[in-house]
């Protein structure tokens, strides 16, 4: 299903994606507008600040709800700056307009869940404000693009995506992982939909969030939600992923924005090379299956099973270390094998039930 798009209307400066920043939560009005001042005297356009902030267990702070609204206002009429914040009910949006939030967003838990996302298109119906997307918190892409599809049969044509990483059991480096790939082929399949980074929840470590935002920029993403509090270490949620108004501007000046130009022939010759190189892999591994059905038919005759562990954990180590020796990340390898020895057990399994 294609989306019905316009353009977002968001403020940009011409060197610099769009960029929506302000804390995570809005704490006490004093917070707010320090904060808002601090970033409107960097150039800052848009205003975030999270109003209604349910967290992943009960107990801490869970935002100020409608009092906070009012100072959203204040934002708005003391800096000029456009206003953001999350909503997750019908009761949310009903507020945030009455209030005159300017930009909506929908959080990564609520896209998650169709009837939450159902219940807020509905309550959008009509509505001429810009909504932001963020992606599940788990690796869905289809759930992404159906959250988005709902939004935009209500109406919604200003409509853009948020892209905050996933969550994982097995925490490495990032709070989130970035997964990259998924939105990459978000935007491969709607290419006139903008797509922001959250580099402030993917990392979940302020160290973190510079090399996070040039990332995304080289991947042609069009715009940064950053998380920015006039005191972060005393923040009242999420401190540790919050940078100063300073800081970011930092951050931003130092951003390498790149052209978005089509192919030169020097880049077409190396995509050619590529493609000739697919070509091969796929050969390769046609063969490979082949020799995998021959082993299917010896284990058939002989009575042994398809599964050998022993045999299957020394393609994986010899694999991982053969590829850090040729400067390819060992996971990346075991990941590829992962699945081509997914695929060598279906075409055993394949000959052995004939």
């Amino acid at each position: 299903m294609e989306l019905e798009l316009l353009p977002l209307g968001l403020p940009s400066d011409s060197e610099r994606p769009f960029v929506i920043a302000g804390p995570c939560s809005a704490e006490t009005e004093e917070q707010v507008m320090t904060t808002a001042l601090q970033l409107a005297k960097k150039g800052c356009h848009m205003f975030r600040a999270g109003i209604w902030k349910p967290r992943t267990k009960p107990g801490g702070f869970e935002g100020n709800g409608e009092i906070a609204l009012p100072w959203m206002q204040e934002v708005r009429k003391e800096t000029g700056m456009l206003t953001a914040t999350e909503v997750a009910t019908p009761e949310h949006v009903e507020l945030a307009l009455k209030y005159g939030i300017d930009i909506l967003w929908i959080g990564a838990r609520t896209s998650a869940n169709p009837f939450a996302v159902q219940a807020l298109a509905d309550a959008l119906k009509g509505v001429d404000v810009p909504v932001l997307v963020k992606n599940p918190v788990n690796p869905d892409l289809e759930l992404w693009i159906g959250a988005l599809q709902r939004i935009n049969n209500a109406g919604v044509k200003r409509l853009g995506a948020i892209h905050r990483g996933f969550s994982s059991y097995d925490k490495k480096i990032y709070r989130n992982l970035p997964m990259w790939q998924i939105p990459i082929e978000l935007h491969r399949r709607y290419p006139n939909l903008p797509i922001a980074n959250d580099p402030s929840h993917i990392s979940g470590r302020r160290d973190l969030v510079a090399p996070l935002c040039q990332q995304a920029m080289d991947l042609g993403m069009d715009g940064l939600i950053v998380e920015s509090h006039c005191q972060p270490d005393q923040a009242w949620s999420d401190a540790s992923q919050q940078v100063t108004p300073d800081v970011l501007d930092f951050i931003l000046d130092r951003l390498v924005i790149r052209e978005k130009v089509e192919s030169t022939e020097s880049i077409n010759q190396l995509r050619k090379q590529i493609d000739e190189i697919d070509d091969q892999l796929i050969d390769l591994l046609a063969k490979r299956m082949r020799i995998s059905r021959e082993i299917g038919l010896y284990k058939k005759e002989h009575g042994m099973t398809i599964l050998q562990t022993g045999r299957y954990s020394e393609i994986l180590d010899k694999r991982g270390a053969q590829g850090s020796l040729m400067g390819i990340d060992p996971e990346c390898i075991k990941k590829i094998f992962e699945q081509i020895h997914e695929e060598s057990v279906n075409q055993q399994a394949d000959v052995m039930n004939k």
